[in-house]
């Protein structure tokens, strides 16, 4: 009984985040983090779009957010405290930079998926 007790406590301090991705579970590109990118970023982020001008990165591909930026990599593979896309996304940086720009912040859950892809190796699956 304390163990079933402590184990619903536990469900309940991790909430919805802490079900939704645990760290065994693999994300999907495809099924995780490319809706995120069509939902949020893709209006900005696509060939000849505002964001793709000013930064060079295009959201477009997988291939394109591998490339990253006129200015480096967004994405440090295994590595999400070193990669450029978490702070952005973290708003971890200047205002000015802060993604989506000029938008509200993507949801936690969110920001976990594409830290847990990051982590994960950020494979193209």
């Amino acid at each position: 009984m304390k163990r079933s007790l402590t184990l619903f406590a536990v469900a309940i301090l991790l909430g919805p985040a802490g079900a939704a991705w645990a760290k065994d579970e693999v994300i999907s590109y495809s099924e995780d983090i490319r809706p995120i990118i069509v939902g949020r970023c893709l209006e900005c982020h696509h060939p000849g779009g505002q964001g793709t001008e000013a930064s060079g990165l295009d959201l477009s591909s997988y291939e394109g957010l591998m490339k990253g930026t006129k200015f480096g990599p967004m994405i440090v593979p295994g590595e999400p405290d070193t990669s450029s896309l978490m702070r952005l996304i973290d708003h971890k940086v200047d205002p000015s930079i802060r993604m989506p720009h000029g938008k509200k912040k993507l949801s936690q859950c969110d920001r976990d998926a594409f830290r847990l892809w990051i982590k994960q190796g950020a494979k193209n699956n």
